[in-house]
């Protein structure tokens, strides 16, 4: 089964400025704590052991800032996508693969799904930027800047290409 499409396009640069929702978003910060249960012991068929890959990809999400936000069942669908999980992994059933990507996008994966899901992650410690703010510095003000320094205005010489040097020597 296929996606949602593209990452929608930023409210900005669109042509036409539709009225944005007044949906909320949810903004969580990475503390870097465990959350959520371990995975169950004794779950699987014939003492079977959790592939080392699903251990893992569990550990991920529940030091994942999303975690913050899980309830008990958000931990069970959790919990049902890590079966599935396992037994792509230790089966190799590559068709579980579409369903987990879709499941774990209910759960805000990816940054694309982070956007459908208005969740923001922001990092300890940092501040985000006003709606509107830009780091990028008009061309006018850095010219202004450089040339009021004290030293004097110096124009720089034409740029010539190679083959039009070589002409007029």
């Amino acid at each position: 089964m296929a996606g949602r499409g593209p990452m929608p396009k930023d409210p900005v640069k669109r042509r036409r400025k539709n009225v944005v929702s007044a949906r909320p978003t949810s903004n969580v910060t990475s503390d870097g704590r465990t959350r959520g249960p371990a995975l169950p012991k004794g779950m699987l068929p014939d003492g079977e052991e959790w592939h080392p890959r699903t251990v893992a990809w569990w550990a991920t999400w529940r030091k994942s800032p999303q975690a913050k936000v899980f309830i008990a069942t958000d931990w069970d669908f959790l919990l049902d996508t890590a079966l599935m999980h396992h037994v792509m992994w230790s089966k190799g059933r590559w068709e579980f693969a579409a369903e987990i990507r879709l499941r774990i996008a209910k759960l805000g994966a990816t940054s694309e799904d982070r956007v459908r899901l208005r969740m923001e992650i922001e990092a300890p410690g940092h501040k985000s930027a006003e709606p509107g703010a830009s780091n990028v510095t008009d061309i006018s003000t850095t010219r202004r800047r450089l040339l009021s320094d004290g030293s004097p205005s110096v124009a720089a010489p034409p740029i010539r290409s190679t083959k039009r040097r070589a002409l007029d020597q």
